[in-house]
């Protein structure tokens, strides 16, 4: 009986894809890759057109440089290439030769040109220098430029060295929620979520004293978008020792200046049986290792910020990696800022917050390097910080860095029940409120630190981006929620 077989014509012979290459394993590549056909995709940089040759620069935003394209003249793909214009999206399969340019080691010989879309003249990311403010009108674009894009990606390597640092160390990563009935700064500055019918206050039930009834809202209580992961992961880091939370926070500050987001991210590392001390050697060691990793993995991306946006970064940079923080208490601090000859806005005085002012002449006048202060004023810091025993001040410690002043902010948590019970009533806030932080104190309470680190203010020490909105994929501020 005679078997049933596809015929010959039916039997497609195996082809060999060509998988698609990013442009920096490209350009990161031994020269072994000479000769080798590969395929890539991205957006155009520029077209250029010499009658005999059209070159193409590709981006795919895998590198601060593209890779550039050359398509003969003789090519089926030529009178495609030359109408190109920037913006447009390709993919382009071709061989790797040595480039005779400068500035590159390898080209692409295209043997096939494919266009994804066109971009018309109306594209506004021309080759041209552009603000940084026209760019944050055009945020769903703006990645596209060198700027943007080398802010994306280190960002992306602070954030990636930031999960291996903790992790590698033993802490556990915590989720802490966005929804709370908690104020943990005690600042009041916070977004408040709501079903009620806002949109009709007519239709809002009231209390006798005339308040809104949150009893008939969703969670029955006043509930805000958190401003901090920190009393979450004390909760956790009294059961795992050591925890650390990464993720958004929200603070409703009105304020427009170049150093304040409505929406932005926190590390909030925590950790059971630490002090003061354990605290500040762990944020150090923190900073430092993230820096290192951007310097060893980010180089293209850092010298084109040192060049174009802060001379001398990489310069600040090694220093920072290479050199001890300096560290000296809040006494010190307003001493040495007395005697200093600078002239500043706001007056100093024993008792009062540091401003931006004194805090960068610290780091970047007096010592030339990040600087750790310690042991703040009670009256001027929050309520779960840990009373010193002079009664006047806390266990508190703030990070300073030349360009930003304050990069970090952490404590030794108060641990004794009676004086943490004491402080949030001097803070105006309701013991209720906090029942549940209260109970890490009754059950088997220890002493234990951490801090937070604003990763936009990180993200712009390393960058040298003077605006904090332009180190942030879509920036959230007073009047602006677009995108």
């Amino acid at each position: 009986m005679k078997m049933c077989l596809a015929s010959e014509a039916e039997v497609k012979p195996e082809t060999t894809k060509i998988e698609r290459i990013k442009v920096r394993s490209i350009q990161d590549a031994e020269e072994s890759i000479v000769g080798t056909e590969v395929k890539v995709n991205g957006w155009l940089r520029t077209v250029r057109d010499q009658k005999q040759f059209a070159f193409l620069n590709i981006n795919d935003g895998s590198s601060l440089s593209g890779v550039q394209i050359v398509v003969d003249g003789s090519s089926g793909s030529y009178d495609t290439a030359k109408s190109l214009t920037t913006g447009s999206s390709v993919s382009v399969v071709g061989t790797v030769v040595k480039s005779p340019g400068k500035g590159q080691k390898y080209e692409i010989q295209a043997k096939s040109l494919h266009v994804f879309g066109t971009a018309d003249q109306s594209y506004p990311l021309q080759k041209k220098r552009h603000s940084f403010e026209f760019l944050r009108g055009i945020a769903h674009l703006r990645a596209r430029t060198n700027a943007i894009g080398a802010v994306a990606r280190v960002r992306s390597s602070l954030a990636y060295s930031t999960h291996k640092f903790f992790c590698d160390r033993g802490f556990v990563y915590l989720n802490s929620p966005i929804l709370t009935a908690s104020d943990a700064e005690g600042a009041g500055e916070l977004f408040q979520v709501t079903t009620l019918p806002v949109t009709k206050p007519e239709d809002i039930k009231t209390t006798d004293s005339g308040e809104a009834d949150f009893a008939e809202d969703f969670f029955e209580k006043p509930t805000f978008l958190t401003v901090s992961g920190q009393l979450s992961a004390e909760s956790y880091a009294t059961a795992l020792s050591d925890v650390y939370t990464f993720g958004p926070t929200f603070r409703a500050e009105n304020s427009n200046t170049s150093r304040h987001l409505a929406e932005f991210w926190m590390v909030e590392p925590e950790m059971a049986f630490a002090d003061l001390q354990d605290d500040m050697a762990n944020a150090e060691a923190y900073v430092k290792y993230c820096i290192n990793y951007v310097l060893e993995n980010n180089a293209e991306d850092v010298e084109f910020f040192s060049k174009f946006v802060e001379k001398g970064l990489m310069e600040k940079l090694e220093t920072v990696r290479r050199e001890p923080f300096a560290s000296i208490s809040y006494t010190e601090a307003v001493q040495i800022l007395q005697e200093s000859k600078a002239k500043f806005v706001f007056p100093v005085e024993w008792g009062t917050d540091l401003q931006s002012e004194h805090e960068r002449y610290l780091a970047e006048k007096h010592f030339q390097k990040p600087v750790f202060v310690y042991n703040y004023p009670v009256g001027i810091k929050a309520f779960y910080m840990r009373l010193n025993d002079d009664q006047k001040t806390v266990a508190a410690m703030d990070l300073l860095v030349p360009g930003i002043g304050e990069l970090v902010g952490g404590s030794q948590r108060e641990e004794r029940l009676d004086l943490l019970e004491k402080r949030i009533a001097d803070a105006g806030l309701e013991k209720e409120d906090y029942w549940w932080y209260l109970d890490l104190r009754k059950f088997g309470t220890v002493p234990h630190a951490g801090y937070g680190l604003g990763f936009e203010r990180l993200v712009q020490f390393v960058t040298g981006m003077d605006n904090i909105r332009d180190v942030i994929p879509f920036p959230r501020h007073p009047g602006n929620a677009e995108f």
